[in-house]
């Protein structure tokens, strides 16, 4: 069980490779970060093995988990520390082979059933969400922070709140007892950069 609430760090959906670079460097290096999920969802696989030989390093080199969006395959086949899927992109089961021990995370949306299934299918975490209007994805669901309360209650698998979130709102999230929490413009859009970016929200989870 993850012992305090973390930032989950998701790229935007499109970005200059070399600039951006520079850009998660500068976020990882701004606080306390446990993962980094890369998010290419129109890319081909080529274009997605490039983007990892570029950032991967970046996030390993700091301790940093890095999460492969969609595709178990090339997670395990590029060296990433895992891969997370959505109800659509692959059975829970058939991604837990794929990756043998490496980490898999499983979008339920505001399904209690789809994380519990998940969690049997050997999931190492869930996420629920979207908790907020969210800019870089559309979606009608809205999920309650209960969901958050009700898993972290019932289950020791950590469970991460995304959608819309940022350091003006999180604070409910935290204190329902989010594990992690997964954000894109909160970071990469913020004013005074990414790096300050991180510290905002590493100082809004502190105060819950």
């Amino acid at each position: 069980m993850v012992d305090a609430c973390r930032l989950y760090l998701v790229t935007p959906p499109a970005f200059e490779p070399a600039a951006f670079a520079r850009l998660l460097a500068e976020a990882l290096d701004g606080g306390d970060v446990g993962a980094v999920q890369l998010r290419l969802k129109h890319a081909g696989d080529d274009e997605i093995l490039r983007m990892i030989d570029l950032l991967r390093p970046i996030v390993q080199s700091r301790d940093v988990a890095f999460i492969l969006n969609d595709r178990p395959d090339l997670a395990v086949q590029s060296g990433c520390d895992g891969a997370h899927i959505g109800a659509e992109d692959m059975d829970v089961t058939r991604a837990r082979t794929l990756l043998g021990d490496l980490q898999l995370g499983v979008s339920c949306y505001d399904s209690r059933d789809a994380a519990m299934v998940a969690g049997e299918a050997g999931a190492d975490y869930v996420a629920y969400g979207a908790f907020f209007p969210s800019s870089t994805k559309d979606t009608a669901i809205r999920a309650d922070p209960d969901l958050l309360r009700w898993w972290s209650e019932m289950m020791e698998l950590p469970v991460v709140a995304i959608g819309g979130i940022t350091a003006d709102n999180c604070g409910p999230l935290v204190a329902a007892g989010a594990d992690f929490l997964a954000v894109v413009s909160a970071v990469w859009s913020y004013a005074d950069g990414p790096a300050a970016g991180v510290k905002a929200m590493n100082a809004a989870i502190a105060r819950g």
